[in-house]
């Protein structure tokens, strides 16, 4: 499988839900960009990395594990988002100490914040991209582009939060064997949110 290079576009808000953020990622050689949907703390931990002349009084976690990671040799050289499931995506860092490399998994957005801070490109297969990039208009104003990407928030935070009702209205309809099953499930999709209601579901049997 082909990889795709990314550069990081900027980070949106939702107009309708508090605390909504989203990272958009285009594609270096190509017009598609990749929306992911990241919580209010990574999404300041991003833009502090962006805007290089903010510099936070003490470390935030990120800036933590690059110290960390300076201090005993460790570089990371690159991103990938390598898969994509049921909405959420997975990504590796690559790194390298003393001529050794190591595949670290991550979180999305925190393998992106630590990759803006060890300067190490992104990137995702071509696969991923065909699934979950949208094209970018040809030219489009500043403020367009800037709408059209709010829009998107909301139309991704609505998805999650629709898919997350309707599970919510099977669970009292499931057995305790299923709950457990989507329990292990949610946990393993970083679903947490989801994971607390099934828990509660378990915790009323």
């Amino acid at each position: 499988m082909s990889l795709v290079r990314l550069n990081i576009k900027g980070i949106s808000y939702s107009q309708t839900q508090n605390g909504a953020y989203a990272l958009i990622l285009n594609e270096v050689d190509g017009d598609r960009k990749l929306p992911i949907v990241i919580g209010a703390f990574e999404a300041q931990s991003i833009a502090i990395a962006l805007e290089k002349e903010i510099r936070p009084p003490r470390p935030l976690t990120h800036d933590l594990f690059k110290n960390f990671a300076d201090r005993f040799d460790i570089v990371v050289k690159q991103v990938i988002i390598h898969k994509l499931v049921d909405g959420v995506f997975y990504s590796s860092l690559i790194c390298e100490r003393d001529q050794i490399e190591e595949i670290i998994d991550a979180r999305t957005s925190d393998a992106i914040a630590l990759a803006l801070r060890f300067q190490a490109p992104i990137f995702t297969y071509k696969n991923i991209l065909d699934k979950a990039g949208i094209y970018l208009k040809v030219n489009p104003k500043k403020e367009d582009e800037e709408q059209e990407d709010s829009i998107l928030v909301d139309d991704l935070i609505a998805e999650e939060i629709e898919s997350a009702t309707a599970g919510q209205e099977n669970y009292a309809n499931k057995t305790l064997e299923e709950l457990h099953q989507l329990l292990d499930e949610a946990v393993n999709n970083e679903d947490y949110e989801m994971a607390a209601k099934i828990r509660d579901e378990i915790s009323k049997r």
